[in-house]
């Protein structure tokens, strides 16, 4: 797909105009996202996110004209390793970028960093890839797994819950959300329910939360498997008795489809639409009169990775051949990121703030999260002292 285009747009207007073209071959990025099945909605707003940033800067990153090569994973590990070979082997491709899950994301290191590749996640971000398996060759515009769930668990601390249900898929992503509630969460676990990935119907766990009675639930339930598991449990008349901690389960990529139901929900997050920040602000106006979307975390962070290529490339005057200087480049962070606060740790993962944020019903009748609280500031993962591979 190639993302050529002259208008400069919000780039242009916040004073991120790229640099002066120069000779060079284009340059390709490969983009991995889940882009069919339930969790679709996801990876549509990841490469939203990041092909806005792109015409934004006129087609170009770092004054260099891109080819952004978009492939779906599928939510298929197997499948996600096949489509990333190619995109190595045969696109040639700079970077590659994303994905949304976890499993995904373990699966694709391998290929991408024994080519000496560079990897920028936008959303995954696995507890080995933060620890022990770190690669000088891997950056995440997001966040650790872990943190966004940390969140809840301090707040649920904090107000005093007694007793806590704990709900996620069997997966990666689901292990790193549980534990990074319990992280700051002391209380009693009253059930620690694992489903399987992609599960849509609830309603076992919905009868055992109703007759356990804790004081909150938390739970990660991205995508489809949010949607359905808040429209039950709003169904079952528990939204108004337990209260309902998450995170990815309420957001912008889920609202549209819970909308009601999901009203009062809290999340964890590392961002909100309503950020009072100049940048923010202008970035979330495009994206609705893009897309007619509020755009969530996933097209937040797809948006600062392209920012934080186009930086990259600009210290390297586009060159991508000098690896060591590429990722000094990275490591750097040169750009002002819609969140505010961001700089990378020795991991190549994000050290930035966290926040409470609710659901609300805007006054246009759309739906977003909004910040109730900041909950850590400049916050580092919990692995990142394992990490010898340094960037």
């Amino acid at each position: 797909m190639n993302l050529t285009i002259k208008c400069l747009g919000f780039a242009a207007a916040m004073g991120l105009a790229a640099s002066p073209a120069l000779a060079q071959e284009k340059l390709k990025i490969g983009l991995v996202l889940t882009l069919s099945g339930p969790s679709a909605v996801l990876g549509q707003q990841a490469r939203d996110g990041f092909q806005l940033a792109v015409k934004d800067f006129g087609g170009k990153l770092g004054g260099r004209d891109v080819d952004v090569i978009v492939v779906d994973d599928e939510l298929k590990p197997d499948v996600a390793v096949t489509k990333v070979k190619g995109l190595i082997e045969r696109d040639k491709v700079d970077f590659v970028v994303g994905p949304i899950f976890s499993n995904v994301a373990v699966a694709i290191q391998k290929p991408i960093v024994d080519a000496k590749t560079f990897y920028i996640s936008t959303n995954a971000g696995p507890s080995n890839l933060a620890g022990k398996s770190c690669s000088p060759y891997f950056f995440a515009t997001s966040y650790q797994n872990d943190q966004n769930h940390e969140v809840l668990g301090k707040v649920a601390q904090d107000r005093g819950y007694k007793k806590v249900y704990l709900l996620a898929p069997n997966y990666q992503a689901g292990k790193d959300a549980l534990a990074g509630f319990k992280r700051h969460y002391k209380g009693e676990i009253v059930e620690e329910s694992y489903v399987p990935l992609n599960t849509l119907d609830f309603q076992s766990e919905l009868a055992k939360i109703a007759s356990m009675k804790p004081d909150a639930i938390f739970t990660f339930m991205p995508g489809g498997m949010g949607v359905n598991l808040v429209k039950q449990y709003r169904a079952a008349g528990l939204a108004d008795r337990i209260p309902f901690l998450s995170a990815f389960t309420v957001d912008e990529s889920t609202l549209p489809a819970q909308q009601d139901a999901a009203i009062g929900m809290f999340g964890g997050s590392n961002w909100a639409p309503n950020l009072d920040l100049p940048q923010n602000k202008a970035f979330v106006k495009e994206y609705e009169a893009a897309y007619n979307a509020v755009p969530g975390s996933y097209a937040m962070h797809a948006y600062d990775a392209a920012l934080l290529i186009d930086s990259a490339l600009k210290a390297t005057g586009g060159k991508t051949e000098d690896k060591d200087a590429l990722r000094a480049a990275l490591k750097k962070a040169d750009f002002k990121s819609l969140r505010g606060d961001f700089k990378f740790g020795n991991n190549g993962f994000p050290i930035q703030d966290f926040y409470l944020v609710k659901i609300a019903k805007r006054s246009d009748g759309k739906f977003q999260t909004e910040i109730e609280e900041k909950v850590f500031d400049d916050y580092t993962d919990a692995y990142a002292k394992e990490c010898t591979a340094t960037n």
